[in-house]
């Protein structure tokens, strides 16, 4: 298989420059809410991925076909549609949370929002930081076993 490069990656480009410019004052509003809670999850700074996500933290991934590498803990988007948040560890593990979360749509790892008015904002800081955690156990399971 050939190696493919990634499209997003980490880069040096400005949170703030990319969030100043979301037009909807809403969206950006709650850009800088979610912003607050995945920092206060992760610990860490928001960089930029790519040219439209802000993301947290790196864990260290190792897919089925061998492939690895790092990726986000966490992150969003500031998307036309709606805000996109990235929970890599999923929704399955968290119904309780789930149910309790408000009006979402969700994907394999993204929660689609329409406004952070819509969810329970305990319940999204819940779920970004259980994901977090569980994100975090994984990737040193990852890299310990990288190195046997």
């Amino acid at each position: 298989m050939a190696n493919v490069e990634l499209k997003t990656k980490l880069n040096d480009a400005s949170v703030a420059k990319f969030l100043g410019a979301v037009k909807d004052p809403q969206r950006r509003k709650d850009c800088q809410a979610v912003l607050k809670i995945m920092q206060a999850a992760t610990k860490s700074p928001p960089k930029m991925w790519g040219t439209s996500i802000v993301g947290f933290g790196t864990y260290h991934y190792i897919g089925k076909s061998g492939r690895e590498g790092d990726w986000m803990l966490t992150g969003f988007s500031p998307r036309k549609q709606n805000l996109t948040l990235y929970i890599m560890a999923g929704f399955k593990r968290y119904p309780a949370l789930m149910k309790k979360l408000g009006k979402y749509k969700t994907g394999v790892g993204c929660l689609y929002l329409n406004s952070l008015e819509d969810v329970h904002a305990p319940t999204l800081k819940a779920l970004v930081k259980e994901s977090v955690k569980f994100m975090t156990a994984l990737s040193k399971k990852n890299l310990k076993a990288k190195k046997k």
